[in-house]
């Protein structure tokens, strides 16, 4: 038997998808402190702007650029509350040529009740060069 999470928005019920959550920023060195707190400005940022219960999170996979060589973001995510057992990967990101430095990426897949237009996806830095579209939270 398969159970599945169900909410009310209104008088409808809502059924729980995974859903794709993107982000990025940038660093102006390649120094633990200043990665460490690029991580966990972003991260806050994403988990705040969609309501992101650690729980709900299926699994999170960081890129960086090869200028970003010192810590793996995803040791630093590991740090944040309720985040010890999320599964966590890092990789390194594609050579574009001109393409942005010292920049970190993330995607996560999360459990949510959201629909896909009302997540929000968090550009910081010089990152929000990459996604124009898409306003500041």
């Amino acid at each position: 038997m398969i159970l599945r999470k169900r909410l009310f928005r209104g008088n409808k019920s809502v059924g729980w998808r995974v859903r794709g959550v993107r982000g990025a920023t940038t660093v102006e060195e390649n120094s633990f402190k200043a990665i460490e707190l690029a991580v966990l400005e972003m991260m806050a940022a994403i988990e705040a702007a969609n309501q992101i219960d650690p729980k709900e999170i299926v699994s999170v996979t960081f890129s960086v650029t090869s200028d970003i060589d010192v810590v793996f973001p995803a040791q630093v995510a590991r740090s944040r509350s309720h985040w010890q057992h999320v599964p966590l990967l890092d990789v390194q990101q594609m050579y574009v040529k001109d393409g942005l430095k010292r920049c970190i990426r993330v995607l996560l897949h999360i459990n949510t009740t959201l629909e896909q237009v009302e997540i929000k996806h968090v550009y910081l830095n010089r990152a929000r060069h990459l996604r124009p579209d898409i306003q500041p939270v």
